[in-house]
């Protein structure tokens, strides 16, 4: 039988994570979260175990990838494939929604 869940998850009562995200509606295989009004700074270069993809709400960025920058700004969206090291530099208040699979925050991933 196929799988029928429903889920509503509100950005309001959503948890958060450590890093400031908003956790929003996530299944077996992707997850949402919510990045509001992140000020501006630079974030540490990682690598993760998941892809993400992204838009932009409003605000702007800039994306290191694998050395290349990318400018984001409203109505953009992005890639950052499993393991490529990146990093974010926030430029101004930034709001941006992501998808990330499989899910950022199941077994520690996102820490």
């Amino acid at each position: 039988m196929a799988d029928s869940t429903i889920k509503k998850v509100t950005a309001e009562t959503a948890p958060e994570g450590a890093m400031g995200q908003i956790y929003l509606a996530s299944g077996k295989r992707v997850a949402m979260r919510l990045w509001k009004a992140e000020q501006p700074q630079a974030k540490q270069s990682v690598r993760r175990d998941y892809e993400t993809v992204g838009y932009v709400i409003s605000g702007r960025a800039e994306l290191s990838l694998e050395g290349q920058i990318v400018k984001l700004g409203p109505g953009d969206s992005w890639l950052v494939p499993a393991q490529a090291e990146h990093s974010y530099r926030i430029l101004e208040p930034f709001t941006a929604l992501e998808a990330t699979a499989p899910p950022a925050q199941v077994h520690g991933r996102d820490e």
